[in-house]
This record gives structure tokens, C-alpha cells and sequence, in this order.
């Protein structure tokens, strides 16, 4: 699933300001939607939709039953009548001042957009945006008055990086559509609420889901939960790291059973992982197939969270991405050492 958004104009648009709730910051509620130039709406365009590159999809869920997620009753209500719009971008800023209750919550400018014309999995459908912006930048600006060519400082919104956002496809609403989402400031339980308290989405199952659960899960493993009942020395973890790396780039299709024997090898250690797999899901509320297709963008966003490296004090560091029998570890009188054997310098 791929979204595209070059032929996809701004219809509707409607900002309000959330504040923090804990802290009675209130809302400023505008009345009525904006009306925006051609030039205004390429901007906000750009801004709005730039931030959503990864192919990594969620539902808008809930424990009891869809229709009670206010989110997906009020988008609902839009998809099934734009004229209902400007209402339900009121209630869409309410929810979200309800669900500010985190003292490191910011107060921000809320923005509700309907897009149409975007194509989406070969069909063409409108989309919702719902986006948060929290931090202000300083710019500078100049002016010409009286001859003289003048100076002030200000603050305002950078539309370089978005800060919160979300895009909600019209699409598998049964399913709670297809939600794309994006938080670029908190972490932690602050993230919290924009993801799991507002939103209140969960992962799509599928190969990009599958393939990035599966290598952070490998990652958390043999980083870890290994070293605490294994005797296993910072190569020996870099080589599993290598070799698992190396089976998701070989492979087309991942299988557990496959995967453990080529990477993990030894039966006890096997077992760790299996057990390993199923306390990772279960803390993480979601389930990881024992087969699927292998995602290369996955890979490549994982690619950069697999550091291979061993720090040695504070200035040190040896970085691995392959073999590690070309290092030997040792101790002599002088301390703890690392011999490296190599071919050719370069």
C-alpha cells in the first residue's frame, strides 16, 4: 500500500487552537472553516502530506466496539457528508482537548483537512487529515521604511517539519480505515496520547508490519534478553546481528522455523527466542507471523537501528558489518585489548 498525493487538492480546512487540559488552557474554536489561495493550499499541501514517506498503516480500533471510537465516528460522519465538516472538526478538537491530560502537553494550532483526489492503492478517494503543531521557531524578517531597510524578530510555525499528524484513508472502513500516522515531538508516555489516547490505533498485520516487529524483536533479543542468561560476548551479538540482517536481505520470504536455524543455530537458545517472541507480542499487543513476505523498506528503516558497533570507553568504538572472527579478544598487563586481522587497507 502506497499513497500518492500529486493530483490531490485541499477541499476543506477548519484550525482551531487545543491547549493542555490539565493545566485549564482551554481551546480557541474558529467559526467557521477557511478559505485559502492556490498558493496558500500548495504550502499547506506540502506540509501537511511531506511527513508521510514510511509504508507503515494502522486502524483506528477500539476494545469494545469500533463505533465508540470517537475518532472513527466523527471522520465517519465527514466521509458520509462533507457538508457535516465544519461540525465535526469542533468534536474532533474537543476529543483531543479530553485526551490532553499529560503535563508536558503543549498547547498548539489543531488542523482538520479534507483531501480529495488522493490515490491510494490504485483507487482514487478522499482522505482526513488531522494535524498538531506545538513548536514555534524564531525567524526574522525584514522591511523598508522611511529609506531604511529594517529588522524584527517573530515567532511562527516551520513548514519544514510537521509535529503531529494523521492521515485517515477512506478506505477498509470496516476495518477502521487505513490510518497513516506521524509524531515528531514527544516519547515516551507523552507520545502517548496523540498515538494511543486520541487516535486509539493499532498496527496493520501485514509484510512491512511483519518484517519491522520481527528484526526489532530480534534486536531486543539477542541485545538484551540474551546477555541476562547467556554468557555472550558483544561479538557474539554483532555476529547474530549480522546473520540476521544478512537472512532478511537474502531472503524474499520470511519462515520462524528457517530463521532460527540459519540465525540463532543452537536448540536452548532457540527456545529462549520462541518464548522471547511470545512475551514481545503479548506486551506489544500484536502478533507477528511465523511466515510473510519481507519488506525491503522495512529493512531498510531497521537497517540503521541494528548498530553494530562495540564502544570501548568514551572515544572508542569499533564498528562490525561483517565477519567478526577478524577480532580477538584479550587481557594482558597493561588491560583489556581487541586484536583486529585484516587483508588490505584502504
Amino acid at each position: 500500500m502506497r499513497a500518492n498525493f500529486i493530483n490531490s487538492r485541499i477541499t476543506q480546512l477548519a484550525i482551531h487552537i487545543v491547549g493542555n487540559k490539565i493545566a485549564d488552557e482551554g481551546m480557541v474554536l474558529s467559526k467557521s472553516c477557511l478559505t485559502i489561495s492556490n498558493d496558500l493550499e500548495d504550502t499547506l499541501s506540502t506540509f501537511f502530506l511531506g511527513a508521510f514517506s514510511s509504508d507503515e498503516y494502522y486502524h483506528l480500533r477500539h476494545d469494545t466496539s469500533l463505533n465508540l471510537n470517537e475518532v472513527f465516528s466523527y471522520v465517519s460522519e465527514i466521509f458520509n457528508s462533507h457538508e457535516s465538516f465544519y461540525t465535526q472538526s469542533i468534536n474532533l478538537a474537543k476529543h483531543l482537548y479530553n485526551q490532553s491530560l499529560y503535563p508536558k502537553i503543549k498547547e498548539g494550532e489543531f488542523y482538520v483537512v479534507l483531501f480529495k483526489g488522493v490515490e491510494f492503492d490504485n483507487l482514487v478517494i478522499d482522505a482526513i487529515g488531522l494535524f498538531k503543531t506545538e513548536k514555534k521557531s524564531t525567524f526574522l524578517k525584514t522591511f523598508v521604511h522611511s529609506g531604511n531597510v529594517n529588522i524584527n524578530e517573530d515567532k511562527g510555525i516551520d513548514v519544514k517539519k510537521l509535529d503531529k499528524g494523521c492521515l485517515i484513508f477512506n478506505s477498509e472502513k470496516d476495518n477502521g480505515f487505513i490510518v497513516a500516522v506521524v509524531d515528531n515531538t514527544n516519547k515516551g508516555t507523552t507520545a502517548k496520547y496523540w498515538i494511543d489516547d486520541f487516535l486509539h490505533v493499532g498496527q496493520i498485520n501485514d509484510t512491512y508490519t511483519n518484517t519491522e516487529n520481527l528484526m526489532s524483536l530480534t534486536k531486543s533479543f539477542v541485545t538484551k534478553e540474551l546477555p541476562k542468561t547467556v554468557m555472550v560476548s558483544k561479538t557474539e551479538q554483532i555476529s547474530l546481528l549480522n546473520k540476521a540482517l544478512q537472512y532478511f536481505k537474502d531472503h524474499d520470504t520470511f519462515d520462524l522455523d528457517n530463521f532460527t536455524e540459519e540465525v540463532i543455530s543452537k536448540p536452548e537458545i532457540v527456545e529462549k527466542f520462541h518464548n522471547f517472541k511470545s512475551d514481545f507480542e503479548s506486551s506489544n499487543d500484536f502478533t507477528i507471523d511465523s511466515e510473510f513476505q519481507i519488506s525491503e523498506t522495512a529493512i531498510k528503516k531497521q537497517q540503521r537501528a541494528y548498530r553494530r558497533a562495540i564502544n570501548l570507553d568514551k572515544k572508542i568504538q569499533i564498528i562490525i558489518n561483517g565477519n567478526t572472527d577478524c577480532l580477538e579478544k584479550g587481557f594482558d598487563s597493561r588491560g583489556k585489548f581487541y586484536k583486529i586481522y585484516y587483508n588490505n587497507e584502504e
